[in-house]
């Protein structure tokens, strides 16, 4: 507790550090605030049906990335979720687009360009999902929709006010990330995340304390089991295998480069979260296919495992799919070919092996295998909300037993530690953690 105050007292002592945290918390709160703030020509007190409708299936994720704004009928409804599509969209051009791979290539203007058409791209982005928006706004929420509003008018202030709704929110993240701390977009996801934990806490505490099975007790052991599978999200998000390097000296002038020995850190879980949510979005097909059918008896067996993700098979499947979207993404994001090229450059060899194609060829090999209980152990995350649920867990606390919400939360507060910690040893102060550094979800390529 000591060590804890004193750590503290450096923080807040460090004029910087303690200007960039305050600036953290005016911007979340303005966005937190803004979650609130209805759309213009909607009853807010007759949103009911619609709250309960929106926190099921994928719309149940996109609310729980926007902060529970998706259900209230906020002006940032859609969050920074459109953001996020447009910079996934834009990295993978940056792989399979050689202009986009030259500006990435071009430094700081080109990193400029790059976020100047992610910007675009989200404009455009917003403006599809806004308009969809409201067409489910029309069909699911019932007399919400004041009806003084006219259908054009209601239609082109909605898609305004959620287009600049979720640039203001883009703008809020960018702030987050030259003003406060760093990490503004996960930040503002994860705030939204966290936001959504004490009401599903107390709703579970309520729920056992006037239940008949396990009472308080039960609802102790489930925190318990909480507290665990938090524990092994960080050894997930924190576990790397270091690849030893040597670089050859050189001498240039009177001063000596080289000749020590670094270490490639090697993620075990590379991919982050995208497997899980590439793995819902397709789960999610299927479910959506029972909507345009005429009654649920109509559908199939087989799409119907699909909208229960309580049921065995649903879990069987989605775990496969987290386990191959883990491999596939890695091998998108991770190029052991580049890496091998950058370390020849720069006359680095890994012992015992060659360098170039013979060290990409180990690079790749050593990926593969750290990926594999990598991918397993995301995969059990991914379906123990699943699990929770059929223990008779309450759903919005299901939720924070593993998938997207945990993962996000474990990683992105990891993140933001070790900005903290990075603050704090830069001026000679001790770091958060006497027993050894904090690990984000980021390390250098050759820390």
């Amino acid at each position: 507790m000591k060590k804890f105050i004193e750590t503290i007292k450096n923080i807040w002592s460090i004029e910087d550090l303690r200007n960039r945290i305050l600036t953290t918390l005016l911007l979340v709160l303005i966005y937190r605030v803004g979650s609130y703030i209805a759309l213009p020509g909607i009853d807010a007190n007759a949103l009911t049906n619609f709250e309960k409708n929106s926190n099921q299936g994928i719309l149940g994720l996109v609310n729980m990335f926007a902060g529970g704004s998706f259900s209230r009928a906020s002006i940032f409804a859609l969050g920074i979720m459109p953001y996020i599509s447009a910079s996934i969209a834009i990295q993978l051009l940056t792989i399979a687009v050689p202009q986009f791979q030259k500006m990435q290539k071009e430094g700081e203007s080109g990193r400029k360009k790059i976020n100047q058409f992610t910007r675009y791209l989200t404009v455009i982005v917003t403006g599809f999902q806004a308009s969809a928006y409201v067409a489910y706004l029309r069909n699911q929420s019932g007399g919400a929709i004041i009806a003084e509003y006219g259908t054009f008018f209601f239609w082109l202030s909605t898609t305004v006010l959620l287009t600049a709704g979720t640039l203001f929110v883009m703008w809020l993240g960018e702030k987050i990330t030259d003003k406060g701390i760093g990490n503004g977009t996960s930040i503002i996801i994860m705030m939204g995340i966290l936001a959504r934990l004490p009401q599903a806490l107390v709703a579970e505490f309520s729920s056992k304390v006037a239940g008949e099975a396990g009472g308080p007790i039960l609802f102790l052991i489930e925190i318990a089991i909480f507290i665990l599978i938090t524990v092994g999200l960080i050894l997930l998000v924190q576990g790397t295998r270091k690849i030893p390097v040597n670089y050859a000296k050189r001498i240039v002038g009177n001063k000596q480069y080289g000749g020590v020995r670094q270490f490639i850190p090697l993620k075990v879980n590379a991919a982050g979260v995208m497997p899980i949510i590439f793995a819902q979005a397709i789960m999610f097909i299927p479910a959506t296919a029972i909507g345009f059918a005429t009654s649920s008896e109509s559908a199939s067996g087989f799409i119907r495992i699909f909208s229960d993700h309580t049921n065995g098979w649903y879990n069987v499947i989605y775990a496969v799919l987290v386990i191959v979207f883990t491999y596939f993404y890695t091998a998108l994001i991770f190029n052991p070919t580049q890496m091998a090229d950058e370390m020849k450059r720069n006359n680095g060899f890994i012992p015992g092996i060659k360098p170039g194609k013979a060290t990409a060829d180990y690079i790749g090999a050593v990926m593969d295998r750290i990926t594999l209980p990598g991918a397993f152990f995301l995969a059990m995350v991914g379906i123990l909300p699943g699990v929770a649920a059929a223990f008779k867990i309450n759903s919005n606390f299901a939720t924070f037993f593993g998938g997207t919400s945990l993962l996000i939360m474990v990683g992105v507060i990891l993140d933001t530690l070790q900005q903290i910690e990075s603050q704090l040893l830069m001026r000679h102060y001790d770091g958060l953690m006497s027993t050894g550094r904090i690990k984000g979800r980021t390390a250098p390529a050759n820390a």
